[in-house]
């Protein structure tokens, strides 16, 4: 498995909230995915409404 920072910003109300989140995952694909899945069922969001600006490997 392989640490992932990923950082971006999502629709919250009227705003653009930033976030960092760090997943630990087999591929920087699967670190996308578990980003979009994570952000959207806290805050209810489709994946549309979520931005990743950055993602590194640690």
């Amino acid at each position: 498995m392989e640490n992932y920072t990923i950082s971006g910003t999502f629709k919250a109300g009227d705003v653009w909230e930033h976030f960092t989140k760090n997943v630990s995952v087999l591929n920087e694909k699967n670190a996308r995915e578990k980003v979009y899945s994570l952000i959207g069922s806290e805050h209810g969001l489709k994946r549309n409404l979520i931005h990743l600006d950055s993602i590194t490997r640690e």
